[in-house]
């Protein structure tokens, strides 16, 4: 079996390896019949991806194929990364062995999955986004009722920050929000 230089380069020095442990979107693939699994996890801001990093079980070339697909993918919108396909990952590597092509698809398939569970987190974040006007409680999103400003959910008393007029936990040394001193105001 013959790789290109490139696909030996990504396999032997893979880029972006590694997990995000705050990811906004993960996607996990894999193929039962050669085994390999890809993990891949993005963080996005501004619609596009700010960092990718993947976990791959498999054979140099499913390694190789999830390092170019990281670095294709960096900084591109999340349209534009949803477009990479098995051709241009395979493309992009100079080219891969007829029995291998599959690790091409795992990649750009698990770099997709990853963008769906971000996308449908952000669903879920709009649908359950809190009516205009009502408070919430900084701990558990539950909603604050009466001039006490206690949260009915995790039941902590809050109070007003002096510094930025948030709500945070009555008694803590410092703000959740700006991080002022409270103890001193």
């Amino acid at each position: 079996m013959i790789y290109s230089d490139k696909v030996m380069d990504h396999f032997q020095n893979p880029r972006n390896v590694g997990a995000i442990k705050d990811a906004d979107g993960v996607g996990q693939v894999g193929n039962p019949v050669c085994g390999d699994m890809m993990t891949f996890y993005i963080k996005v801001k501004d619609d596009r991806l700010a960092d990718i990093k993947f976990q791959t079980f498999g054979c140099g070339a499913a390694i190789a194929v999830s390092s170019i697909v990281s670095e294709i993918a960096m900084g591109r919108t999340l349209d534009e990364a949803m477009r990479i396909t098995n051709e241009l990952v395979a493309e992009e590597l100079g080219g891969l062995p007829k029995n291998k092509l599959h690790c091409s698809n795992l990649g750009a398939d698990a770099l997709h999955a990853a963008i769906e569970d971000y996308r449908k987190k952000q669903a879920g974040k709009a649908e359950a986004a809190p009516e205009a006007g009502k408070c919430y409680c900084p701990y558990c999103d539950g909603p604050i009722e009466g001039l006490e400003a206690a949260c009915t959910t995790c039941d902590i008393d809050l109070e007003e920050c002096p510094h930025c007029g948030q709500l945070t936990k009555k008694g803590e040394e410092k703000c959740t929000h700006c991080g002022a001193d409270l103890e001193s105001a």
